[in-house]
């Protein structure tokens, strides 16, 4: 992946600015810091908070020639104000990871249009996220949205300013071919998955560690010690949801409503899969962190490796040691946590 080159201020940058800068989230390399501080008081800032099918993009960073959910932004940011902008992500994604709450920052000058020396107040948030969603679903097909906006301080970054990051990734368990409503949500599994024994193995994992284990080995992060405050399996329903021939039979009995197809016979009617929703929380993740850590506990799952396994992974430090990495498709970025001001 290709990254965004950041100017430095090393002398305006704040110590604890320079601590965070060590730290390294999911699916990103190691990174300079952006210029914290706007020259023009005449800029507003605005924190962004979006989701998009990651399946769609080239990764969240800006790349050449490439679709990208930076670059998708920053064209919708462009249409609707009439001149460029720069986008910075609080979490940058490889191809084929999704986001249910990724957040930007980004820099706009409200310039009018017919007195282009007139600087107007900067526009409300919601009319920021209106207009911005109009040019995405315009251009974009409605696979990257906004769906959250609002005004923060001109130093206020939307990287260095998280508190943490939730992930989620997503297991079908089951011999049934996927569904094509599935295709590139999650990471189809054949073999039944034992819950309980999955839920053992993140209680070794959990807290304080050196994760050299579990992390790429192009990881550039300046330490391998990361603390994983969470993470937890637990099985859901599988989603898209739709009644199955018991629950519809059942309701005929009871009353509740008609169905069309009938209760005599199964055909046509597909199998469903056990889903299993693995959901890690930290303050930053190493580069293949979460992919790793389900890897592991997928093969704890199938009984092909135990809990004991999972901690002598863990031990071994080295990231040959672990199982084989989970697909990009099934992981999401579920929320970035801030204390807004």
């Amino acid at each position: 992946m290709t990254t965004e080159e950041e100017e430095h201020n090393l002398d305006s940058r704040p110590l604890k600015i320079a601590k965070i800068e060590e730290e390294e989230e999911e699916e990103e390399e190691e990174e300079g810091e952006e210029e914290m501080k706007i020259s023009n008081p005449r800029l507003q800032r605005y924190l962004v908070a979006i989701e998009y099918i990651g399946t769609r993009f080239s990764g969240s960073q800006q790349q050449l020639n490439c679709r990208t959910v930076v670059g998708s932004l920053q064209e919708a940011f462009h249409k609707f104000i009439g001149q460029p902008v720069k986008i910075f992500c609080s979490s940058r994604t490889d191809a084929g990871v999704h986001a249910l709450g990724n957040v930007c920052h980004v820099d706009v000058e409200r310039i009018s249009k017919r007195k282009p020396d007139e600087v107007l107040p900067p526009h409300e948030p919601t009319v920021v996220k209106k207009a911005v969603n109009h040019f995405l679903q315009k251009n974009e097909g409605g696979e990257i949205m906004v769906t959250d906006v609002c005004c923060v301080p001109s130093n206020y970054h939307a990287r260095y300013k998280a508190l943490e990051r939730t992930y989620f990734y997503r297991l079908l368990s089951g011999p049934e071919t996927l569904s094509a409503f599935e295709k590139d949500r999650a990471w189809h599994v054949p073999e039944e998955l034992n819950l309980h024994e999955m839920q053992e193995a993140c209680k070794v994992l959990i807290g304080c560690h050196d994760f050299s284990s579990f992390r790429a080995s192009g990881c550039q992060a300046k330490s391998p010690i990361r603390t994983l405050d969470e993470l937890h399996v637990s099985e859901v329903a599988s989603s898209p949801y739709f009644p199955s021939i018991m629950e519809r039979t059942q309701n005929n009995l009871n009353g509740e409503e008609h169905h069309v197809f009938g209760t005599n016979s199964a055909f046509g009617i597909k199998q469903g899969h056990r889903c299993f929703v693995v959901k890690a929380r930290s303050r930053s993740f190493l580069y293949h962190q979460i992919r790793l850590l389900v890897g592991v506990l997928k093969s704890v799952g199938t009984g092909k490796i135990t809990v004991s396994d999972v901690e002598r992974i863990l031990n071994a430090k080295t990231v040959t040691a672990a199982e084989p990495m989970a697909p990009a498709s099934g992981l999401y970025l579920g929320y970035v946590r801030y204390d807004l001001p």
